[in-house]
């Protein structure tokens, strides 16, 4: 397949985003972060597959894409914090969860930079604390563990594969290093069923984190506001759909028990790097505001200057391939915002 073309392009058919069969259906699944902008699209996901869910909920997240929708009344909710061990192995128990998807933590980078101890906690030992729950919950089967592309930390050959060394150098990128190492290590030590995503910048319509490159510029083109690069405009990066995300964590869970899969991470991207120009641009284009222009302020510190994913592991070994284009993905993502804004 060519670089950046998706299934469409090569008009071949389609894979459904849940699998066409009955794998999920009655099958007990913890969500940790399960009101997050990834958590909401997943448990939707899961439940009209018919899984039965339990979330995992620290804060009340009103305007999250999970309550908005409607089916967070749809879910066994568990309250509290994902470093609780007890907490999260009660849960576990009482609800004889067979497959754990991990997604719980701090993902905001500038909040990493000004807070590294409450990231650490959270994605660190929040990892573990799941993992050696579920090393003593017998019903589990199999664990999905969220790491990023950040975990590689910056490499001259790029793009990185899943065999490149992780060297996270700031905060948010140690921390998804640390986590990402741990779930690896508790399936070598332990034989447990675990396998850990490394998507590329993830978007969609849920993320409220304004900060954020796509969410910050959508809210600023409905708004008709001139939108606002806080780098030199040249970052480049690989941004995947929050639904392609969400096939490639169900397809993930699906093939755990396959030759190759457990105790193995997987890469999740486009191949196919923008900058963060070029992404705003796409942004414009597809809006009602096409005159406007960037406002680029060339502030941004502690960026990793190019990142991007190699991710024919996962086409070879899982089968998973992104659906959506950049711009198919941006038009959905900004229809999304257009409701959520009022407009």
């Amino acid at each position: 397949m060519a670089r950046g073309s998706t299934v469409e392009d090569m008009g071949l058919e389609q894979a459904p985003l849940v699998s066409s069969g009955s794998f999920w259906l009655d099958r007990p699944v913890l969500v940790t972060g399960c009101a997050g902008m990834l958590g909401s699209w997943l448990t939707i996901a899961l439940i009209d597959a018919g899984a039965i869910v339990t979330g995992l909920v620290r804060d009340e997240v009103p305007f999250s894409h999970l309550r908005r929708s409607g089916y967070h009344r749809r879910i066994m909710r568990v309250r509290g914090d994902v470093t609780d061990r007890e907490l999260v192995e009660r849960a576990l128990n009482e609800y004889e969860i067979d497959v754990v998807f991990h997604l719980a933590a701090q993902t905001i980078v500038t909040i990493a930079n000004r807070a590294p101890l409450s990231t650490f906690e959270t994605n660190i030992k929040g990892t573990w604390t799941v993992l050696e729950a579920a090393r003593h919950a017998s019903k589990v089967t199999r664990i999905v563990v969220a790491s990023s592309d950040k975990a590689y930390g910056v490499h001259e050959e790029l793009p990185y594969t899943e065999d490149a060394r992780l060297l996270g150098h700031y905060p948010y990128d140690v921390s998804k290093a640390c986590a990402d190492r741990i779930a690896l290590a508790y399936a070598a030590t332990y034989e447990l069923p675990v396998a850990v995503t490394r998507c590329a910048n993830m978007y969609g319509g849920g993320d409220l984190n304004w900060s954020r490159l796509i969410p910050g510029t959508i809210r600023s083109v409905i708004r008709g506001q001139r939108p606002i690069i806080r780098s030199d405009g040249t970052l480049t990066r690989d941004f995947l759909y929050v639904q392609d995300a969400v096939a490639a964590y169900l397809r993930m869970a699906e093939c755990l028990d396959s030759p190759g899969v457990k105790g193995e991470a997987f890469n999740f991207g486009m191949d196919d790097p923008k900058s963060v120009m070029e992404v705003v641009q796409a942004i414009i284009d597809v809006s009602d505001q096409p005159m406007l222009e960037p406002l680029v302020l060339g502030e941004a510190h502690h960026e990793i200057k190019a990142q991007y994913l190699d991710s024919r592991k996962a086409k070879r070994i899982l089968g998973w391939q992104p659906r959506y284009s950049l711009r198919d993905g941006l038009r959905e993502t900004m229809v999304w915002y257009q409701d959520f804004l009022g407009r």
